[in-house]
């Protein structure tokens, strides 16, 4: 039975969890605080309710108390949280972050960790050389090096696990990862410093990193409160770091003609894949992530359902949309439609030419062989066709920007902007392309301007 003392305005829960090796009792504890309002008699049913939930807690081994360690629970919260409640890509950014998070606070007691703890950590974070994704540029003749070693590019790749190629980079002088750097310096028996060195050293990590680092750990403190293991969330008392608002690229109308006209001579794959996604305003991994049964092309209809991501853990995977209100049937042009029925006819005769060798995977843009589109590869061969004809300034993401900024310009209203681009509401598209809405605006005045000004009163 727990025992209930009574500690100035809560109530603390002592309950027995047997003995450890050394025959020595182990008590769990736990903290109620009744709620401002509550009667005596409600809180002393509360109290029996919470007495014996928390002794159910202790007996199955899922209660956790506030003496755990951060790094302990957040192994858990991972498991029994993370893993069903949050999007995947999500979770796997997520795994990819915990490790700096731990190396801060995992040794500390998860309710000893306090608002002071938290913000030394985001001050940590935004100092010169906390980035992990330094490239490192070559300082001597490593072809010389390897020579005098009696090795080859091929034969560092063969031992060290890396790709030839990134070898290749390297000798060339190129910018490569710490991993290349490291395996040529340990394959040549070096130190690294005599043979590397960073490439903009001092380039920190930027506010909306730092934020993400903050919305995991709000997450991790939120649960925490949830599962009665703390009181409150010390990311509360933390002033956020500020995220970077960079403005949208996009491209105006002359240079969106320009690049559909320089895809005329692009794989026809790539050029109906680039154009969909400048006509549609579809994310990336919307496009990719279409089927034949969600495009009708008779009423012009598609249905957005899904996301196709990348991770290198799983490799290309199906995923819900971005929110709920990124699952929406849009209505597109004729000429889009042709563009559908185009890939129809491209993607038939492809596989009737490999056979057995294609994959029935039902997506309208597949690779070679008809499986799931690595999402990375349409990005890839985007920038190369970019930098091919030196559009500078635009990335695939950007041609969804062009989109939206387009609409806005020719008077498509807000709601229905927000309805194509798969937002929450119209608040979001205002904030994102508040550019596009001033310069509309603008353009409105003019029109006014011109009706109404005694000048043009006069004329007419």
């Amino acid at each position: 039975m727990a025992h209930i003392e009574k500690r100035g305005d809560s109530y603390r829960f002592t309950v027995s969890a047997g003995y450890d090796l050394n025959g020595k009792q182990i008590k769990k504890f736990m903290t109620w605080k009744p709620e401002p309002g509550m009667t005596k008699k409600q809180i002393e049913k509360e109290l029996n309710r919470q007495a014996v939930m928390f002794e159910e807690k202790v007996a199955s081994g899922v209660y956790l108390d506030g003496n755990v360690k951060f790094a302990d629970f957040v192994e858990r919260w991972f498991k029994e949280y993370a893993e069903t409640q949050i999007r995947a890509t999500t979770y796997y950014r997520y795994q990819s972050m915990i490790h700096r998070i731990n190396a801060a606070l995992g040794h500390m007691r998860l309710d000893k960790i306090q608002p002071q703890h938290i913000l030394s950590f985001y001050q940590n974070l935004a100092e010169s050389g906390i980035r992990e994704d330094t490239k490192y540029k070559t300082t001597a003749d490593l072809h010389a090096l390897m020579r005098a070693k009696k090795t080859a590019q091929q034969g560092i790749a063969d031992a060290t696990g890396i790709s030839v190629g990134s070898v290749r980079s390297a000798v060339r002088g190129h910018n490569v990862t710490k991993k290349t750097a490291d395996a040529i310096t340990d394959a040549l028996g070096l130190p690294f410093k005599d043979l590397f060195e960073p490439v903009d050293p001092d380039k920190t990590l930027s506010g909306t990193t730092i934020h993400r680092y903050h919305e995991l750990l709000s997450s991790i403190f939120n649960t925490a409160v949830r599962w009665q293991v703390i009181f409150s969330n010390p990311c509360e008392r933390v002033q956020p770091p500020k995220k970077n608002k960079p403005d949208p690229k996009y491209l105006d109308e002359v240079q969106a003609r320009e690049l559909l006209t320089l895809l005329e001579d692009e794989p026809p794959q790539f050029r109906i894949m680039v154009t969909a996604l400048m006509f549609t305003g579809l994310r990336r991994a919307e496009l990719l992530g279409l089927k034949w049964e969600d495009v009708d092309t008779e009423t012009g209809l598609i249905s957005v359902k899904r996301n196709l991501l990348y991770h290198p853990q799983t490799g290309t995977f199906e995923s819900e949309t971005k929110t709920t209100m990124s699952q929406r049937t849009i209505k597109v042009s004729p000429a889009v439609c042709d563009l559908f029925r185009e890939q129809k006819k491209l993607q038939a005769a492809h596989r009737l030419q490999l056979g057995d060798k294609w994959q029935s995977t039902g997506y309208i843009f597949t690779a070679w062989n008809g499986a799931a589109l690595n999402p990375t590869t349409l990005s890839c061969s985007f920038d190369k066709f970019r930098k091919k004809h030196n559009l500078t300034g635009i990335t695939i993401h950007g041609l969804r920007h062009t989109n939206a900024t387009l609409q806005i310009a020719n008077g498509v209203p807000l709601t229905t902007v927000a309805h194509r681009l798969g937002h929450v509401n119209a608040t979001t598209t205002t904030k994102i392309y508040a550019h596009a809405i001033q310069s509309a605006d603008a353009a409105a005045a003019q029109v006014l301007d011109d009706l109404l000004s005694p000048a043009a009163v006069k004329h007419g």
